[in-house]
């Protein structure tokens, strides 16, 4: 079986998200899809934490023929008080204990003829693992406080980020547990094993985030740092940072170094940041000594950072646009005005003042990065 963008119906936004065109990830998708296309038998998915095993889940359960007769019914053991756990899991009968006025089902019979999925079923306590066994083998079970055994039949997805394995033999996980939860056992590849998906994620994320900019591109430096980041939390924490990244852009341009939460970035490029504002600060105070007004000061930084931008494409406004969207037509109002005017009546730029700015502030790196700095429109 195949797995390609578009195969699977529905259109849900967790396929498209599962569905990159890379080998790593694709590969395992395929790996998984036989077994949970044409079997009903348990699948037990191991990850670090973030790798999107619930969505996997969801995928199972979508692969599944019986999908359309119920849906996926999801049960997170980190949560499960010990106290209720009875009835969380196989439901219970009216008066069953206080509080118990009604007759409730629990999760079996909720994900009867569907899935069922455990997240983080490393994290049963062993007293629930024993109730577990017969309707995990069996498919039958009785309410809290009944006596009529109930039949069920779904396909269990168990998700776990321990070496189950490992809790195993340190008497942590019941070994008759797990061979009934893992008749097959798949490892979801972490981030760090498929970076090639970084850049496609990172756009689907940014679609997601921004709506009313689904277009909206990543400057060289800022796909460099993507790549080259480690991510401990994995797709988790890919989707995080770009939230936040997205979050700080503005305007239509393209998303730049500026727009990195300075929290994330790495401490040399911090230090070069905060030094490059010292330096602004004793550009500013010189110009004040010299006498500048801070409308001067402004309109002085602004015409040496439109001069540089020129500068670096051969005077072509075309393309020193995209860097200056902010006053494009600012840009293109200046250069013509200064165009036309006679060579002798031209503001002698860069002046003392202009030139101190410019050079202490170093405006043709800033720029070059795009996003270390934003000259104020005029």
């Amino acid at each position: 079986m195949v797995i390609r963008s578009g195969a699977i119906s529905g259109g849900n936004s967790y396929v498209a998200f599962c569905l990159p065109t890379y080998a790593v990830y694709r590969d395992f998708l395929q790996r998984c899809a036989g077994p949970t296309r044409f079997t009903s038998a348990s699948v037990l998915l191991i990850g670090e934490s973030g790798t999107g095993k619930e969505l996997i889940a969801r995928l199972i359960h979508e692969l599944d023929p019986r999908a359309s007769t119920n849906e996926l019914v999801i049960l997170d053991c980190t949560t499960i008080v010990p106290e209720l756990s009875g009835s969380e899991f196989f439901g219970h009968e009216r008066g069953a204990f206080t509080g118990a006025v009604g007759a409730r089902d629990g999760a079996f019979a909720l994900a009867h003829r569907g899935a069922l999925f455990f997240d983080e079923v490393g994290e049963l306590p062993m007293p629930l693992q024993v109730q577990l066994l017969r309707v995990v083998q069996e498919g039958t079970y009785k309410r809290v406080g009944g006596n009529a055994w109930h039949h069920t039949e779904f396909r269990l997805v168990c998700a776990t980020n321990k070496d189950l394995e490992q809790a195993r033999a340190s008497g942590e996980f019941r070994s008759d547990l797990y061979y009934r939860i893992a008749s097959w056992v798949f490892r979801v590849p972490s981030l760090a094993e498929r970076r090639e998906d970084i850049l496609p994620l990172t756009e689907h994320f940014l679609r997601l985030f921004r709506p009313d900019n689904p277009c909206l591109e990543l400057d060289r430096p800022v796909r460099e740092y993507l790549l080259s980041r480690a991510y401990p939390g994995n797709i988790r924490d890919l989707r995080q940072l770009i939230g936040r990244i997205s979050s700080r852009h503005v305007g239509p341009g393209p998303i730049t170094v500026g727009d990195i939460p300075p929290e994330e970035l790495p401490a040399d490029v911090l230090a070069n940041r905060n030094s490059r504002n010292a330096d602004f600060e004793r550009a500013v105070r010189h110009a004040l000594a010299l006498g500048a007004g801070l409308k001067e000061i402004g309109q002085a930084a602004t015409d040496a950072a439109l001069r540089i931008v020129l500068d670096e494409e051969n005077g072509n406004l075309q393309l020193a646009a995209p860097a200056v969207q902010r006053f494009r037509q600012s840009l293109g109002q200046r250069a013509c005005r200064t165009r036309h005017q006679p060579r002798g009546s031209r503001r002698d730029y860069p002046s003392e003042l202009a030139r101190t700015t410019c050079d202490l502030l170093g405006l043709r790196e800033a720029w070059r990065r795009r996003g270390a700095f934003v000259a104020t429109p005029a």
